[in-house]
């Protein structure tokens, strides 16, 4: 799974200026370290192997590049753009020596444990995406072949979010042993357990067996935030943050690629939940090959006083957020079929049309945290992305096509900046602990905005009415963060968390 083996030569006229230029070390994705023998190897960068020789033949340079990525799952996304860096790296004659990171790259030089982290985790986050969107997909079309109706459906994802009780033990366990053990367990259980959908004989037990899966498939997503801000270096960790995230829409993509077979028949919907296991596929190689957090390995404080204000707020930014986000994500393909009278090959069109690209969002947004800053861009992007997922429940035809792509593209901008307080805010000893516990703090906000919208739709009131009733919850999330979160670009956590100062600060 690693990335192929590349060579890149470049030949250059032997002039004085250009062979200075040549022969100064890289500093850009990877930093480079003469070596006696005049080759220029990694000192710091994402290469299980790095070499870059110079020769001359008295009229021109010959600058030969070979290197191997150490990027599990995802080198291939990264081979071109990394090709294309080491390959067109142009002499300035006046700015001769530029030392630049790429856009698509973290803004710090991240090593090669930083980058098999980041694959691994990027794989187990398409996996956690797929169970815990499989029974928002597939519920409408479960719940029509059982007879279901609206506050039925409602109360079914309801129950399916309060699962979450399951998923506290593992963030807790995860403090008290180690982040790898856990992650392990429940990388192998969340498929599983939620692959068992496809025999549920009832709707219940459809519900029973979800509630447990989803909840699993939750631990995992929580566990790798912690594993991302605990690993990364500082001014990388909302990139991080976004680079999951971009990897649960693709999971989450899957999901609804896999959506078509719904159609087969009045059970087609029991094929989706099959093609769960595929997902074990990750778990072996999470097994192999994830190591433990370097801060956790540190000397730290055991299970240390939990902050209970940091805590607090946190947790009312994570209801009030998904107070809106739950509904709208829920309700909108019960939205496309009922009110737009789409088959499940169109809302699979729809939802890959217009959320899959959307995710670009979440690099643009985790760049601009980490150099500009969490709390202004939140306070901008958040407002204007929920008004246009509101727009898509409002209007029909390309407008809404359009408004459902904005608003995606924009949430996506706000979404790393917000998501990387939750691990930022805690120390080692129970930044686990309070990982699961905000995530069970968006559950119940997400809870009570579907009973919500689910009594209020099943009395007729329209989509429109009632996603934006409970849109105001992002009011309230704007004015929290600005009046009561601290500003964490560029800070060390052990600067944020005194607690664990005695542990030396990552590089």
């Amino acid at each position: 799974m690693l990335g192929a083996g590349r060579t890149v030569t470049r030949v250059w006229p032997d002039q004085p200026a250009v062979r200075e230029f040549i022969d100064h070390p890289r500093d850009d994705l990877v930093g480079e370290q003469r070596s006696q023998d005049g080759t220029y190897r990694q000192l710091e960068g994402p290469f299980t192997r790095y070499e870059r020789t110079v020769t001359s033949d008295g009229e021109h340079l010959t600058e030969r590049t070979t290197y191997r990525l150490n990027i599990p799952w995802f080198g291939w996304l990264f081979a071109f753009p990394v090709r294309m860096l080491i390959g067109r790296r142009g002499f300035d004659p006046v700015h001769r020596h530029p030392h630049r990171t790429p856009w698509w790259a973290p803004p710090d030089q991240i090593s090669q444990r930083h980058a098999l982290v980041l694959g691994l985790l990027a794989a187990a986050s398409m996996s956690s995406a797929f169970t815990n969107t499989l029974f928002t997909q597939t519920a409408q079309f479960a719940a029509e072949d059982f007879g279901v109706g609206d506050v039925g459906y409602g109360v079914a994802q309801s129950i399916v979010r309060a699962g979450i009780v399951i998923a506290l033990p593992f963030a807790i366990l995860a403090d008290r042993i180690g982040r790898k053990r856990v992650i392990r367990v429940v990388a192998w259980a969340a498929p599983i357990v939620t692959a068992l959908g496809a025999l549920a004989p009832t709707f219940p037990a459809l519900v029973a067996t979800q509630a447990i899966g989803r909840p699993l498939g939750l631990a995992l997503d929580f566990l790798i935030a912690v594993v991302v801000a605990e690993e990364m270096p500082r001014n990388s960790r909302a990139y991080a943050v976004s680079v999951m995230a971009m990897a649960s829409g693709l999971g989450a993509g899957i999901a609804v690629m896999a959506l078509p077979l719904a159609d087969l028949g009045e059970n087609g919907w029991r094929l989706v939940y099959i093609v769960t296991l595929i997902w074990l596929v990750v778990a072996v190689d999470i097994s192999r090959r994830l190591p433990e957090t370097v801060r956790y390995e540190r000397p730290h404080a055991v299970a240390p006083r939990l902050d209970r204000g940091r805590l607090a707020t946190l947790a009312a930014v994570a209801v009030f957020a998904n107070f809106f986000v739950a509904p709208a994500s829920a309700y909108q393909n019960r939205y496309l079929r009922e009110i737009r009278g789409f088959d499940a090959g169109m809302i699979s069109l729809f939802t890959l049309t217009t959320a899959t690209p959307a995710a670009l969002g979440l690099i643009v947004g985790g760049r601009l945290a980490d150099f500009r800053g969490r709390r202004r861009l939140i306070a901008i992007a958040i407002p204007v992305a929920t008004t246009l997922v509101l727009g898509s429940f409002v209007v029909g035809g390309m407008p809404m096509w359009f408004s459902a792509f904005g608003g995606g593209f924009i949430g996506g901008i706000a979404y790393p900046a917000l998501a990387v307080y939750r691990a930022e805010l805690f120390p080692t000893g129970n930044r686990g602990r309070a990982a699961g516990l905000l995530t069970a703090s968006a559950l119940l906000g997400g809870i009570g905005g579907l009973l919500i919208v689910g009594q209020l739709l099943d009395r007729g009131q329209s989509y429109g009415q009632v996603i934006g009733l409970v849109a105001l919850g992002q009011v309230l999330v704007v004015l929290i963060v600005l009046t009561k979160f601290p500003e964490t670009a560029h800070r060390e956590l052990e600067e944020l968390n005194p607690e664990d100062r005695a542990a030396p600060s990552s590089a």
